[in-house]
């Protein structure tokens, strides 16, 4: 039974469901980077990840378009981390309190809301979802075009948005301006750039990063809209940011060491190998304790992150 698992067609299956995968978790955490390096924490990613799937899932299913979901996604998880930056960056609310207390608003809201929704409909109902696009030409290219060129477009964004990011941080005079705020607020003050301003505006694109992450959930890859679906994204988000070390590239090799983890253990589930399914669940967020024990270091993180700034 073993030996199914390492055959060449088994091994680029789970290679594509790794990639797959990845994907709302690569969506997530390059916005919870672009926030971090703006010195804000928004540990609120899981409510607003939920949220975009609810909302995404139920713009999809009213218009019956899938991209009126992804934008409804996007909108509502960046109008999430505004209300979430007003209480931080303006009021100077503790950032993880509030990111607490975002998710538990996440959590109650879409479940409230899709009852409401669907009262009398007994179960709710599906929707199409996206489909495959597969890139003429590169994806039958063998074993590396089933993995990287037949996937579906959100997933092809999320991993456009690596070198996207990467480029902005690091090549751009206002990817300059968002490092300053996260390291030393004081000096943009000083050469009179609000920091505030900057600040709303990394975590508002965090916010939509993260809708858009959960709306691959619902209107990307499932018929439905079902309860707490995100199931511990929005925290492994956060994870992965901290084990690559606040940047772009070492983010995407972490999203894919976690998603290659879930994907491993669903095709063990799937040929029948005799091991506890609970082992085989548990086996991502395990790699995540360790990366948190490995990577414990700050050295890496921005200087005042989760650090209200004070103008004096």
């Amino acid at each position: 039974m073993l030996d199914t698992l390492f055959q060449a067609s088994i091994l680029v299956s789970i290679a594509a469901a790794a990639v797959r995968i990845a994907t709302p978790l690569l969506l997530a955490a390059l916005g919870e980077l672009v926030a971090e390096r703006g010195g804000v924490y928004n540990m609120g990613l899981e409510g607003m990840m939920l949220m975009g799937a609810f909302t995404g899932y139920l713009a999809a299913y009213e218009s019956g378009s899938l991209w009126v979901g992804v934008a409804a996604a996007g909108f509502t998880g960046a109008l999430m981390a505004f209300v979430f930056a007003v209480m931080v960056i303006t009021l100077k609310v503790e950032q993880i309190v509030t990111g607490l207390a975002v998710n538990l608003l996440g959590a109650g809201l879409s479940t409230y809301w899709l009852r409401a929704a669907f009262a009398g409909d007994g179960q709710t109902p599906t929707i199409p979802f996206f489909a495959n696009a597969p890139i003429p030409y590169l994806s039958e290219l063998p074993y590396v075009g089933p993995v990287l060129f037949d996937q579906k477009l959100i997933t092809y964004l999320a991993f456009l948005m690596v070198p996207a990011v990467w480029f902005f941080l690091y090549r751009t005079r206002y990817g300059l301006i968002l490092r300053c705020a996260g390291d030393n607020p004081k000096a943009l003050d000083v050469k009179g750039i609000a920091v505030a301003p900057v600040q709303y505006a990394a975590v508002v694109f965090g916010g939509l990063m993260a809708g858009l992450g959960g709306a691959f959930l619902s209107v990307g890859s499932a018929a439905r809209f079902v309860p707490e679906m995100t199931n511990g994204r929005g925290w492994l988000a956060i994870i992965i940011v901290i084990a690559g070390l606040w940047r772009p590239w070492s983010i995407l090799v972490a999203a894919l060491l976690f998603s290659f983890l879930d994907a491993l253990q669903l095709q063990i589930q799937g040929i029948g190998i005799a091991t506890p399914y609970q082992l085989l669940l548990m086996m991502p967020y395990v790699a995540a304790i360790v990366a948190l024990m490995v990577r414990r270091s700050r050295a890496s993180a921005p200087a005042m992150l989760g650090v209200p700034y004070l103008r004096e």
